[in-house]
């Protein structure tokens, strides 16, 4: 991609998240009803994290986790990069104890990167392990996953867990210096058969993503003769070979790195809306039953005392409307007349058979109760008949209606970060948009 199309993408994920904190975060986005100091609290860390998101794209500040088990070379490999040994290796386990950033400074100052360096993956319990891990990567534009020699079950199903957080990951092979027969290929073919064997599923990688490193090649026994005849053996340690690794990332920076950045960030306020939103629900909880019951009384008895069977379809057509639009408004989700209507086609779809009896219901007995009008002032003994399919009709309008109402929920939950310049919305947008070499092309699969 080139610089105008990733400038593009970077001022559209902060517009995004700008104008859902201004939204989520406006006390007048519940209409009329009256602020709940309970629920401000509940979503106050959510639009911290939000802020903070936006802050993060002003600094222009792109994240790089290392991650591996123990012994690896996650140190190694940082320390090669930024070409000087400040953070501390050795032959023992379990050197780096917690989560450690360092500072990459590079010859620009368009972008500012850190290197985050972790513990081993093995040397942690179980649910820590998946909390640091989650932590770090949901907080990182890019992952570096460190291995060397044959890779482990363990390594690979970390790999795999790494992969679910939506990043782009780049598999490092280290001590390629004690390996030299090992190749991309061979380190693709092995994951790929790991994947079959462990899910049967392959990751959705590709031999580029692979890089070949010795960040910290080992000492060589050296045999110098001297003229006078003496021989001297002394140890060497080689020049770290991280060219290919850092060139990988450099390449990366170039190609797409204002996209990464924007692309964490909307992923990251996509999630914190969920919350949001699900938190919202809960606590509207009570009012949102009253709201739902009110409408479908409403509708029951309008249908129910109204002897037209065309106007009973519009009427309660309308009904449903104006109770996805008053539970946008309880919620404080964004909700226009032309999304409520989408929204109504997408839920009449969604429970088909429930909604096709009740409009045909509506249609054919509101006509039948139409016909029994006229009938009624020859034929007292009509009345009966046209009170009963009169409170059937209206049973069944009120039971749509409820039905409407709790579909809603849940339609708002889920679609409250899609609309114009939503976070889904503009997700999609940028993936479309990717060309085919990036990373985020690759990821298209895997963000829904």
């Amino acid at each position: 991609m080139d610089s105008q199309q990733q400038e593009r993408h970077f001022n559209l994920a902060k517009a995004s998240l700008q104008q859902a904190l201004t939204w989520y975060g406006n006390t007048r986005r519940h209409w009329h009803y009256p602020p709940d100091p309970d629920l401000k609290a509940a979503v106050r860390p959510e639009l911290q994290k939000l802020q903070q998101a936006i802050a993060k794209l002003d600094r222009q500040l792109l994240r790089i986790a290392t991650f591996g088990l123990v012994s690896r070379g996650k140190s190694a490999v940082i320390n090669a990069l930024i070409g000087n040994k400040v953070l501390e290796t050795g032959p023992l386990h379990g050197v780096t104890q917690y989560p450690q950033t360092i500072r990459w400074e590079l010859p620009t100052d368009k972008l500012k990167i850190d290197l985050i360096d972790t513990p081993g993956l093995d040397e942690i319990s179980g649910e820590q392990r998946s909390k640091m891990a989650a932590t770090v990567a949901a907080d990182s534009d890019l992952i570096l996953f460190i291995v060397s020699d044959d890779i482990t079950r363990t390594e690979y199903q970390a790999l795999y867990e790494l992969r679910q957080q939506q990043k782009p990951i780049l598999v490092v092979f280290n001590k390629i210096d004690l390996y030299p027969d090992r190749d991309r290929q061979a380190i693709f073919q092995q994951l790929q058969q790991l994947g079959q064997e462990a899910n049967g599923t392959a990751l959705p990688l590709t031999p580029e993503e692979i890089v070949m490193v010795a960040a910290e090649p080992q000492p060589m026994a050296m045999r110098i003769e001297h003229p006078d005849g003496r021989v001297e053996e002394t140890w060497e340690t080689p020049a770290a070979q991280i060219d290919p690794l850092r060139d990988k990332i450099f390449q990366i920076l170039s190609q797409e790195g204002k996209s990464l950045m924007a692309m964490h960030a909307l992923v990251q306020g996509e999630k914190l809306q969920q919350k949001i939103a699900d938190k919202t629900i809960d606590h509207r909880q009570q009012e949102a039953e009253e709201l739902i019951w009110n409408y479908a009384k409403y509708k029951a008895a309008a249908i129910a005392l109204n002897p037209i069977g065309v106007i009973d379809v519009f009427a309660g057509t309308f009904t449903d409307l104006a109770l996805i639009r008053a539970l946008a408004r309880l919620y404080g989700l964004p909700m226009t007349s032309y999304e409520a209507a989408k929204l109504w086609r997408n839920i009449v779809v969604s429970a088909g058979i429930l909604f096709a009896v009740e409009l045909g219901s509506g249609f054919f007995v509101g006509l039948g109760r139409t016909a029994g009008l006229g009938a009624l002032t020859l034929n007292p003994s009509a009345i009966g008949v046209y009170g009963t399919a009169a409170l059937a009709q209206g049973g069944i309008a009120a039971y749509g209606c409820y039905i409407i109402g709790k579909v809603t929920k849940t339609y708002l939950q889920q679609g409250c970060s899609w609309g114009k310049l939503g976070a889904s919305t503009t997700i999609q947008e940028i993936l479309k948009q990717c060309d085919r070499r990036t990373l985020l092309y690759r990821l298209q699969s895997e963000i829904p």
